[in-house]
């Protein structure tokens, strides 16, 4: 019996620590330090190489909002490469990989290259975005849903990427966290850009 207790004692613990975490919302920060770290030390790597050969064309027929509420028609972004991100600002593994994509956005930006950084948040929580985004003094275009999504964006969980070539084909998507800011993904973006 005692060693039954001694094996469930650290285990209660463990999901005590967890409800603790949670009900205080902790947790998604623990869960933002624990992805960088994995980042740092070089897993979660993007790598341009992975892309299938299926490349699907992309579905520019819907519209997103900026933080201001204007509405913006996808189609404005054809015929460039668009860097889409869709994230949240509760979710953990968003927020650890927004300062590899802020360094990307800095080293890649130009009139070819499009990022659309697409919030989940609900429209009620648009403070808590616009907060987020200063307080981590964010450059990137921040926008958010405002109506359907086409089915290729419809996914199972966030952070997801997509990038959209200038002749509007998916050549890329990844799922989950990821470190952007790479000489690869800067190398890639350019001469996907210059194409």
């Amino acid at each position: 019996m005692k060693l039954v207790i001694g094996y469930l004692k650290p285990v209660v613990s463990a999901i005590l620590l967890i409800i603790v975490l949670q009900a205080t919302g902790l947790l998604s920060s623990v869960s933002v330090l624990t992805q960088r770290a994995a980042m740092e030390a070089g897993l979660f790597k993007a790598t341009p190489e992975t892309i299938d050969l299926v490349k699907p064309d992309f579905d520019y027929n819907f519209s997103i909002k900026d933080l201001n509420g204007s509405k913006i028609s996808f189609e404005q972004f054809k015929g460039k490469v668009v860097f889409l991100n869709m994230w949240a600002t509760w979710c953990g593994p968003c927020r650890a990989e927004m300062p590899g994509i802020q360094s990307l956005y800095e080293k890649v930006k130009s009139d070819s290259i499009v990022f659309v950084m697409l919030s989940w948040d609900r429209d009620s929580d648009k403070p808590k975005i616009e907060k987020y985004i200063e307080k981590n003094s964010y450059t990137f275009p921040v926008y958010q849903r405002s109506s359907y999504l086409p089915d290729n964006l419809e996914v199972p969980s966030i952070p997801t990427t997509f990038i959209i070539s200038k002749d509007g084909r998916v050549i890329q998507k990844e799922v989950g966290v990821r470190n952007y800011d790479s000489k690869k993904m800067i190398e890639y973006l350019k001469a996907e850009a210059a194409k």
